[in-house]
């Protein structure tokens, strides 16, 4: 949806700005709760997927991969550590059934942790995206879902 306004001296042209399905991986509740509202209050998110583990999600995810993609996520922010499937388990399962999905989903890797060897493991995945280190604020949100118009364009 678009909207054009003129005058004599101004032209003013605001476009609707694509919205996507994002989904939150991550155990701990308070990042849930704060990334939630924080993704809410850019305007760019249009559904907001949590689970609190690997294994949740790649439930998920096989089962709206048969058919109901407009459901799966556009972007996917995963914890590194989590209990029952961790996020190096979520993404080697991940990979099992990225062709069944049939949608192409950005995943970065979200942790507190700065080690060295996580931050070059997660490197080793093709389907990572990137490595971002938390906290992550309003603005850097902003930067990443709006890396995906660009993509996507």
């Amino acid at each position: 949806m678009q909207y054009r306004y003129s005058s004599a001296t101004h032209t003013i042209a605001i476009m609707s700005v694509p919205k996507h399905n994002v989904c939150l991986i991550d155990d701990d509740k308070i990042y849930q709760f704060t990334a939630r509202k924080i993704l809410e209050s850019t305007g760019l998110a249009k559904n907001i997927l949590s689970f609190y583990n690997g294994s949740e999600a790649i439930g998920f995810l096989k089962e709206s991969g048969n058919g109901d993609q407009e459901r799966l996520p556009d972007v996917i922010f995963l914890d590194i550590n989590m209990p029952v499937m961790n996020g190096w388990q979520f993404l080697e399962e991940y990979h099992k059934i990225t062709d069944s999905l049939g949608k192409s989903i950005t995943i970065y890797v979200v942790s507190s942790s700065v080690d060295d060897c996580d931050i070059q493991k997660s490197k080793e995945f093709t389907t990572v995206t990137d490595y971002i280190i938390k906290p992550i604020n309003r603005i850097k949100y902003q930067q990443l879902i709006e890396r995906l118009n660009k993509v996507m364009e």
